[in-house]
């Protein structure tokens, strides 16, 4: 897939600059959908790259001088587009040191809305590490997505050592109980999309929960589905072995919750 834009700290990245980070592993991004020049939950983003710059590097940079990053970045290419903002240190991997300043590369491409669905996803025993932190060189979500087709299904969901669902490879679980939106209870990235449908099912006042979800309780669901920046909702129809119910009532709830979240330019 050919890049519309490729930045690095706000202007047009060189390959003298890019061949060291073909080689890097160390650094976190977000990955955003950007209709007409605006983005949902551009305040999600922007306390995502913030909190794992922190937690990666000891410090952060100034959410307005990335903001300047994204916007120019925009101004190169077309009013929609895919948009991944990577974060890293110029100190590079296995060093002490975290007193440089992190670099921000942004690349843009052509938009994205995700399968249509519904999809199968097979049932894999794994913990990402540091789960809250979107970071790079996941070999594991690659290997077990390839595992989940190699099996027959789609994609794969992780269940962690106690039999808890809490994500997919690239995705956030949502279930549906039949009256209330569910999210999984154990250690995953909370995606920007998932705290979008989130705060405006709050908003709405509609109803939701966070409870453990195990194998057992696969047949009494009313519904699943995956969410990610591609989109707030695509169906789930079987999970392991198991069935689950159609329920276009539940996509069309979080796809509601998304749609009524307000586009933002950077």
């Amino acid at each position: 897939m050919s890049f519309f834009v490729v930045h690095r700290n706000g202007r047009a990245a060189t390959t003298e600059e890019l061949a060291p980070l073909a080689f890097a592993g160390y650094a976190h991004f977000t990955a955003m959908q950007v209709r007409d020049g605006r983005v949902r939950g551009l305040d999600l983003h922007l306390d995502r790259l913030r909190s794992a710059s922190v937690e990666l590097f000891g410090r952060a940079l100034p959410d307005d001088r990335v903001r300047s990053f994204l916007r120019t970045a925009l101004d190169d290419g077309p009013a929609d587009v895919s948009l991944t903002a990577t974060v890293s240190s110029p100190a590079g991997e296995f060093t002490a040191g975290t007193a440089a300043e992190p670099d921000v590369l942004v690349r843009t491409g052509p938009p994205a809305t995700g399968p249509a669905g519904p999809l199968t996803l097979a049932i894999s025993e794994h913990e990402r590490f540091l789960p809250a932190v979107k970071h790079v060189g996941e070999v594991a979500k690659t290997y077990l997505l390839h595992q989940a087709i190699a099996e027959g299904a789609d994609d794969a969901a992780f269940v962690d050592r106690r039999g808890r669902f809490s994500e997919g490879t690239i995705w956030n679980l949502a279930f549906w109980d039949s009256t209330s939106v569910v999210w999984p209870e154990a250690a995953m990235l909370r995606g920007t999309t998932m705290g979008i449908v989130a705060r405006q099912l709050n908003r709405l006042g509609l109803p939701q929960r966070v409870r453990e979800i195990t194998r057992a309780d696969l047949p009494s669901l009313a519904g699943a589905a995956v969410m990610n920046s591609w989109t707030p909702g695509v169906a789930v129809h079987r999970i392991g072995s198991v069935p689950v119910p159609e329920a276009p009532s539940f996509l069309a709830l979080l796809h509601r919750a998304y749609q009524e979240e307000p586009l933002t330019a950077p």
